[in-house]
């Protein structure tokens, strides 16, 4: 069991509660998920950098949560503020079941009997699109923490208290993340340190993604929709600078579900840095507006790294684009 004081969740509120004390696991747990719905942090970010790395912390990167042996989806709802995720996945966990088919199945008649029972949790989850095992994404049941809290105690499994303390730590690390964003990104680097990437690598991965966030950033106040228009004009930058899709770039490093640019070699970093910021600069030069203007606004951007990119192919002799990447197991193309 761990034990937690009100002090180590939050210091600026303890004189407010009464009868300050020690909590077990079952009231630590209430506790956190009953402050959640009403703390509102409302530190000031003193450094604009790290609350734009903070930002990619929400990213492609984070879409898997690990409990023990399963992988288990979930999506950042920025309105909500919460994690949502994959009500079959955790089903799939409880019930230890390896197969995605069955645990669908075991999710679709609980799903029937909790409406018929006039369960009011099964109202309460959401379809959103989840990437599968094929590399497409697909509407699927979803659901926030206290919602799963409740569709847990309808299914009998032995693992029902280790999943509840496992998304109650989810959800304890966001706490600490929104009030120190800091956090966040030192977990972000000692997550890559542990799969073998570099210091130089990390600190070329975080700069490069807060030029992609100021990139972002300026589509969002410019006509540009988040989601579809976003993959579009990042697809146009990618290949106008590399000469391949970013499908294209990931199939050669054998990628499937995996983010390319955590894969990406410290070269392949820098000259996507460099398309993103010259396509911002030049949209800001343009006052770039919609799609059409910013799709030329990223083939000129991208056509400047292409253009740096063959140059120094033709000085070193080396290709830029690499086949190279981080997985496990791929000795013959692991980045050391």
């Amino acid at each position: 069991m761990f034990y937690a004081s009100l002090s180590e969740v939050n210091l600026k509120y303890h004189n407010s509660i009464p009868n300050f004390r020690v909590l077990s696991n079952t009231e630590f747990l209430k506790f956190i998920l009953n402050f959640s719905k009403f703390i509102f942090v409302a530190k000031i970010c003193w450094n604009a950098r790290i609350w734009m790395l903070f930002n990619f912390l929400r990213m492609e990167d984070q879409t898997l949560a690990i409990f023990e042996n399963f992988r288990i989806r979930r999506i950042y709802d920025e309105f909500s503020g919460k994690w949502c995720f994959s009500v079959i996945d955790v089903v799939a966990a409880l019930t230890d079941q390896v197969d995605y088919q069955i645990a669908r199945k075991y999710w679709n008649k609980l799903k029937t009997r909790l409406q018929n029972e006039g369960n009011e949790s099964v109202t309460f989850c959401h379809q959103l699109k989840f990437e599968a095992a094929d590399g497409k994404k697909y509407f699927t049941d979803a659901a926030d923490t206290e919602t799963l809290l409740r569709l847990i105690q309808s299914v009998p499994s032995k693992k029902a208290e280790p999943i509840k303390l496992w998304l109650a730590k989810i959800g304890y690390e966001r706490l600490q993340e929104i009030s120190d964003p800091e956090i966040s990104l030192n977990r972000a680097r000692e997550n890559w340190a542990k799969h073998g990437r570099s210091e130089k690598w990390i600190q070329q991965r975080m700069m490069g993604q807060e030029t992609r966030n100021k990139l972002t950033d300026y589509w969002k106040t410019h006509d540009v929709r988040n989601g579809n228009e976003f993959a579009i004009l990042t697809n146009i930058i990618h290949e106008e600078w590399s000469g391949l899709t970013v499908k294209d770039h990931k199939n050669i490093k054998s990628l499937k579900n995996q983010n390319l640019r955590d894969h990406m070699t410290e070269a392949e970093l820098i000259f996507t840095a460099l398309a993103e910021l010259s396509t911002r600069q030049i949209a800001e030069t343009e006052n770039a507006v919609g799609m059409p203007k910013n799709k030329e606004a990223g083939k000129k951007g991208g056509g400047i790294a292409k253009r740096a990119r063959i140059d120094l192919e033709e000085k070193t002799g080396k290709k830029v684009v690499s086949n190279e990447n981080f997985l496990r197991g791929n000795d013959k193309n692991r980045l050391m």
